[in-house]
């Protein structure tokens, strides 16, 4: 595993591939939108649809025009509202290392291009939404979905995000960007949605392939606070 030489103690996480195993709720949601054209998609597809904002991804993959990407925007909410949000479950692991950071006096931030309420949802149902400062997704309106935008609005809320003291945590290329858009150093998770040849590409500040190393990354310095 690659070692950092800093103490983060404002920590931004993602939330599907990165906090939750989210792909089964996610693909039959999204399933549920195509259907309504008669689209049968491929895994392949499907899992490429985990972690962008959904609008750019029925654009990018199925050649969706503006109006009809959000029309599909909201019939894949019509089932993840009633089914899609809660066929999804916590990485074993994720829970431990949360509390842990929380405990050691980490400011944990939700960053995700999944709208807000919902966001807010799923750590409720998971019971972890007390360990966060802020969670910060998109808007239903279809507004702030791209990470710059998501990462900005968390530093606006709690007073800027220093390099020295903050990092993004994530499994998708839009993740890293999006904090190099801030200056902010990233971590790329692999065990989430994203390849290692994507997040490769994108130059993070470091690769770790498991929660155990993300935990024990995070907590190196936990002595020194």
């Amino acid at each position: 595993m690659n070692r950092i030489h800093r103490l983060y103690r404002k920590i931004l996480f993602d939330l599907d591939g990165t906090l939750t195993d989210s792909g089964p709720g996610i693909i039959n949601s999204v399933s549920y939108a195509l259907n309504k054209y008669g689209i049968r998609a491929n895994n392949e597809e499907l899992t490429a649809m985990i972690g962008p904002p959904l609008q750019q991804s029925f654009q990018i993959i199925y050649g969706f025009s503006n109006e009809k990407a959000s029309e599909a925007v909201e019939y894949y909410r019509e089932y993840f509202r009633e089914k899609g949000m809660f066929e999804n479950q916590l990485y074993p692991g994720i829970t431990e290392m949360l509390k842990e950071l929380f405990e050691n006096n980490r400011q944990l931030y939700l960053a995700t291009s999944k709208p807000t309420v919902f966001a807010r949802q799923i750590l409720q149902h998971f019971k972890i939404e007390y360990l966060f400062d802020q969670v910060v997704g998109s808007n239903l309106d279809g507004s702030r979905v791209v990470k710059p935008e998501i990462i900005g609005a968390v530093s606006e809320l709690t007073g800027g995000l220093s390099r020295d003291e903050t990092v993004m945590v994530g499994d998708r290329e839009h993740d890293i960007i999006g904090a190099k858009a801030h200056e902010l150093d990233t971590i790329a998770v692999t065990y989430g949605y994203g390849s290692l040849e994507e997040l490769k590409s994108v130059q993070p500040t470091v690769v770790v392939s498991s929660v155990a190393e993300l935990s024990e990354l995070l907590l190196e310095g936990r002595k020194r606070t």
